[in-house]
């Protein structure tokens, strides 16, 4: 497990892949009628299978349009599909004979792609007498519409989020970068569910080996299916034990789209709504898309701010028991008085103490996150105040100690994004229990094993730390500090661009 925290996840060699071959068995043959009695045997206990008969209008040729109710559009198979095909005053797009006013329309030559076709949207034509048939475009699931990101709340950015159809995310981020560079690589992963995944990039600048990595660890996986954005970021990490995340999952077009300028990757999962970006850096965790909409003086204190509220999180709890049980010496006589008659009443060790205050916030947290909104919101306040003064009435902790949680709980609340919030929530009790067992001094050592995990820790093979662990100068001016816009020229190092240029001299020229 040591090697794994401060080391990396082995991955196979990439293994070339093999044509998709279909034994003679597979393969579709002439017969309407057995078509249609094989595919009946294949969708056995299938309701919402509809195979609707037909004859084509054009050649007279007996056919069946098979759907499945729920994944199809009505009124794209009733206008694009039958009516072109009954009636000869349609004109359409004709494809081997066939008039038909739908968008696509792709030949099948065996029941497994039939099979595949069907369950993800589209409906299927079988011709009498043809030994392929036709997929066609009439994918209509149902789908909610656009609205803002729900954990990435903005004040002036867009309010417009990612949805659960990855075609309408793509869409998304076209918008934000209309280049003819901007690259989709397709991969369908899952043995049974087919989740289609897009990787998305600039090919002019982003760099050849991370592409390909990433490409080769999502091919290399074997699993069922994948539901949503955090199984395939868990499923292709570096380093499995790290509490860190080492991929940023983000639920806005126009972040994802920046990332995408400064050379990274963006993953796109269909059915998610939420896209992962690689790679990812410490610092690219307290940066937010309002930093780039304010003056950069203010974003600048805003992200040093988050970096402090990082340190308070994971170090006050600590820091307190470290203190009231070893090292009361460092702090003034005058308040150690206080911390003393706060702690009078109180019949448990300072760690006991804050793991029962901790804890009793993490419930609360989870309760006001899984409830209704309005409920939610209720249950942190009312509960909060109920129970700490009950808390502290009935002599079970300090008021010192309600202190230290509540500012614990409101620096975390700071940092903008939620995986690594998770793992700063994490590592304060690990943290907690140093600090019990040997003062400051484990809380030092729990700082310096911290500090070496994040230098040795990578995200698709890039360096975690950087652009501090390895000292890169040049990504300062947009790492913890935000410097202006026209200073920013280059790309930042840590993406590893092929293209450095992001821009010329745009410096302003004022009248002082």
């Amino acid at each position: 497990m040591w090697a794994g925290w401060f080391g990396k996840k082995k991955y196979r060699t990439s293994q070339p892949q093999r044509p998709d071959k279909h034994q003679d068995g597979d393969l579709i043959g002439g017969d309407l009628a057995a078509n249609v009695v094989h595919l009946k045997s294949i969708f056995t206990e299938t309701p919402d299978l509809n195979i609707r008969h037909l004859i084509i209008k054009q050649s007279g040729e007996p056919a069946a349009l098979v759907y499945l109710d729920g994944l199809t559009d009505k009124n794209s198979i009733n206008n694009d599909v039958l009516r072109p095909l009954q009636l000869d005053s349609v004109r359409g797009d004709i494809t081997d004979g066939l008039t038909v006013t739908v968008g696509r329309v792709h030949p099948l030559y065996s029941w497994p792609q039939i099979e595949m076709a069907i369950l993800q949207g589209s409906s299927v034509l079988l011709v009498a007498g043809r030994q392929e048939a036709y997929a066609l475009d009439t994918r209509g699931w149902p789908q909610r519409a656009i609205e803002d990101p729900q954990l990435e709340a903005s004040l002036k950015g867009a309010h417009q989020g990612f949805v659960e159809t990855g075609s309408q995310n793509i869409a998304m981020l076209r918008r934000y970068i209309p280049n003819r560079e901007l690259k989709i690589t397709e991969i369908s992963v899952g043995q049974r569910g087919h989740t289609k995944i897009s990787v998305l990039y600039l090919a002019d600048v982003v760099h050849p080996e991370l592409l390909q990595e990433l490409t080769d660890r999502i091919r290399r996986l074997e699993i069922d299916v994948i539901i949503n954005t955090g199984e395939l970021a868990e499923l292709i990490e570096d380093n499995p034990f790290s509490p860190f995340p080492q991929f940023i999952l983000t639920e806005r077009p126009d972040a994802a789209a920046s990332q995408i300028l400064q050379g990274r990757i963006v993953v796109v999962v269909d059915r998610s709504p939420s896209v992962l970006v690689a790679p990812a850096t410490f610092t690219s965790f307290f940066q937010n898309v309002d930093d780039y909409s304010t003056r950069w003086s203010i974003a600048t204190f805003i992200r040093l701010l988050r970096m402090f509220a990082f340190f308070i999180a994971v170090f006050l709890p600590a820091a307190y028991i470290a203190i009231t049980s070893y090292n009361f010496e460092t702090i003034p006589v005058k308040l150690l008085i206080t911390i003393g008659d706060s702690r009078g009443r109180v019949p448990f060790p300072p760690f006991v103490e804050a793991i029962l205050m901790e804890i009793t916030l993490e419930m609360m947290r989870e309760a006001g996150v899984r409830l209704p909104a309005p409920v939610g919101q209720t249950v942190g306040i009312v509960g909060g105040i109920v129970i700490g003064q009950a808390i502290v009435q009935a002599g079970l902790v300090s008021n010192i100690m309600v202190i230290v949680v509540a500012f614990t709980a409101i620096a975390s609340f700071i940092l903008p994004n939620y995986d690594m919030v998770a793992a700063v929530r994490l590592i304060r009790f690990v943290m907690m229990a140093a600090a019990s067992l040997f003062g400051i001094v484990g809380i030092i050592v729990g700082l310096m094993t911290l500090i070496g995990h994040l230098i040795a820790l990578e995200s698709l093979g890039t360096p975690y730390g950087t652009p501090f662990a390895p000292m890169r100068f040049a990504d300062w001016k947009d790492a913890l500090l935000r410097l202006p816009l026209w200073q920013m020229k280059k790309r930042p190092v840590s993406a590893r661009p092929t293209q450095l240029k992001r821009q010329g001299s745009n410096h302003p020229e004022g009248d002082g």
